[in-house]
């Protein structure tokens, strides 16, 4: 299993010079990808909680996440191997035509290194901002994905949805190659969001919730599930491919038994990308994020070098 870290894009980061520092020390640190995430604001009085509990606050690391695709560029002038992804798009904050593009541009940028992660977003305070509502968020990514097998294409491209019409016009430039489209997306093995990523994406972007055994069969459940159902519509299973994301949440001691997965020590959060690879998963996101007491992003590439070494010696 390979690994592959998130930039930093949260508050306190120095984005003129961090993410270049970071982005070189994680490539020469052997991570195989590096990625970035999407948060558009930061509501003060938000719709939803951050998480599925009420009178939750949003956490102050998600008071700035940096441009996704900006934050890609500058990954991608300062390494030469990584892959670069982003985990993930909400597809309903962009119009697609300019998404494609932007996608397109970077890819070319890196010579053919970005991976796009998308998903439908869950935040109506973003929705809201955007100009789009949460009920067309499924719509709005099949929409968008309709979008980029169309520009990526062949020109002159015709398209036409209710939001997009192209007629008959060249969308320059183009991939280097098609650029690979993960999906997010969970529920039960007969959910919406899992049959698209069946019928349509070229892997799927899980986050283990549990550590464990637990963890590790439900993600290969879902995973097989995923599997059967692109097999069912004809579609080659051996190009797709399973990167999980790790939110790790450090604590100073060890967290109890009904922890979440990447939330504890050090030592349980090895333990938790050992069960993403028993899992099959071909990719470990690291991000680290959503640390409050890292006071540089020098002590977060320290911490990603030694995950890395550990999980290489393991």
């Amino acid at each position: 299993m390979k690994l592959g870290l998130r930039l930093p894009q949260r508050l306190g980061v120095d984005l003129q010079h961090d993410l270049v520092e970071a982005a070189r020390t994680a490539e020469a640190a052997g991570y195989a990808s590096l990625w970035t995430y999407e948060r558009l604001l930061f509501p003060e009085m938000p719709v939803e909680p951050y998480v599925e509990l009420p009178n939750v606050p949003w956490p102050e690391h998600s008071r700035q996440a940096a441009d996704p695709l900006a934050v890609l560029t500058a990954a991608a002038v300062a390494t030469e191997e990584v892959r670069l992804g982003v985990a993930l798009l909400v597809a309903a904050l962009h119009t697609p035509v300019q998404l494609a593009k932007a996608l397109a541009t970077v890819d070319q940028i890196s010579g053919g290194r970005v991976i796009a992660g998308m998903g439908t977003g869950w935040s109506t305070d973003e929705f809201q901002a955007a100009g789009a509502n949460r009920a067309d968020r499924g719509r709005f990514l099949d929409e968008t994905l309709d979008v980029f097998d169309a520009v990526w294409g062949p020109d002159p491209v015709t398209f036409r949805s209710p939001r997009v019409v192209i007629d008959n016009a060249s969308v320059l430039p183009k991939p280097v190659s098609k650029i690979p489209v993960l999906l997010a997306g969970g529920g039960s093995t007969t959910s919406k969001s899992l049959q698209r990523i069946a019928k349509r994406a070229d892997g799927w972007l899980p986050v283990l919730s549990k550590p464990g055994k637990a963890g590790a069969s439900e993600l290969r459940a879902n995973w097989d599930r995923i599997r059967e159902m692109a097999a069912e519509y004809g579609r080659d299973t051996s190009r797709m491919e399973m990167v999980v994301v790790g939110n790790v949440t450090f604590t100073d001691r060890p967290a109890g038994p009904d922890r979440s997965a990447f939330v504890g020590t050090l030592d349980q959060i090895m333990d938790d990308v050992r069960t993403v690879a028993e899992a099959g998963a071909d990719e470990l996101i690291v991000d680290l994020n959503l640390q409050d007491w890292f006071t540089s992003t020098r002590q977060m590439l320290d911490t990603a070098e030694e995950i890395h070494e550990r999980a290489v010696a393991s």
